[in-house]
């Protein structure tokens, strides 16, 4: 039987996709991806936000809170784009599905990918205990979910 694919976070397989346009490239990633060993996604891309994008963070809790509607997504100068992230995480999540997906690793910190440490909401760079929107809908799927560690996906 073939080996599950891992679902990895676009940016750290090459995609230009983070909120400033770029990527982040994490060589194991990449060569994971190139091996079809891992399925790349980006929830903000999927969720119709663009990239370049204005910088957002969750204010009021994690993404837990946001999937529950106690929480909101909100760019640096306020806008409300919680729509936007559940809209990719689903998308995330149906595509994690179909590819058979148990395992997820996850550009850490963001407000999407983020898992165990997010940023705080305040747009200051600070960090807080917490998972991305993505992250925490993985998590409620039964999809093994860890930040990027070392230089493989696998």
């Amino acid at each position: 039987m073939p080996e599950r694919p891992v679902l990895v976070s676009a940016c750290l397989a090459g995609v230009p996709c983070r909120y400033d346009g770029r990527a982040k490239p994490d060589p194991g990633v990449v060569a994971d991806v190139e091996a079809g060993r891992a399925v790349p996604a980006c929830a903000e891309v999927l969720g119709d936000m663009g990239t370049p994008r204005p910088a957002a963070e969750i204010v009021g809790g994690d993404g837990h809170d946001v999937l529950d509607g106690a929480a909101t997504v909100r760019t640096v100068d306020g806008e409300d784009v919680t729509a936007g992230f559940v809209r990719g995480a689903e998308r995330v999540a149906d595509l994690a599905a179909q590819h058979g997906v148990t395992r997820a690793v996850l550009q850490a910190r963001s407000p999407s990918c983020g898992c165990g440490r997010i940023y705080d909401g305040t747009h200051s760079g600070a960090l807080t205990d917490g998972d991305g929107v993505v992250a925490a809908l993985l998590a409620r799927r039964g999809i093994d979910v860890v930040p990027l560690r070392g230089t493989s996906a696998g």
